[in-house]
């Protein structure tokens, strides 16, 4: 899979996010929540994941230790877009792997500027 996963549970903000990655000119798929994400993640293996924290049932922070601890994916980078702007929600993604995190509603240039810190532009 050559495009990138958005995993967001809000429709609205999930669509405007892949509208801005397509700008980017980078493709990307999107999982309106947890459960359709880790179907994906199961049988494809995403360019890059922009991941929410706050969503039903499996949250952010789980999707992210799943991808990290799941050799054929653990090396996709991750950007982690959350209204969550505590410190410790940074620490903690960023700990546990993710290559950048983003506050909502986020920029076209904070997304860019993400991407590029994350190797996934150049």
């Amino acid at each position: 899979m050559s495009e990138g996963l958005i995993i967001d549970d809000n429709r609205q903000t999930a669509d405007a996010l892949q509208q801005m990655l397509e700008v980017l000119e980078l493709p990307a798929k999107v999982a309106y929540g947890s459960s359709p994400a880790m179907a994906v993640l199961g049988t494809q293996i995403p360019r890059f994941v922009c991941l929410d924290i706050n969503m039903p049932g499996v949250d952010g922070t789980e999707v992210l230790a799943y991808i990290r601890r799941e050799p054929r994916l653990m090396k996709v980078p991750v950007i982690v877009i959350t209204s969550d702007d505590q410190p410790e929600t940074r620490q903690h993604v960023l700990r546990g792997g993710a290559q950048a995190m983003l506050i909502k509603p986020a920029t076209i240039d904070a997304l860019e500027g993400a991407l590029k810190k994350a190797g996934v532009l150049s």
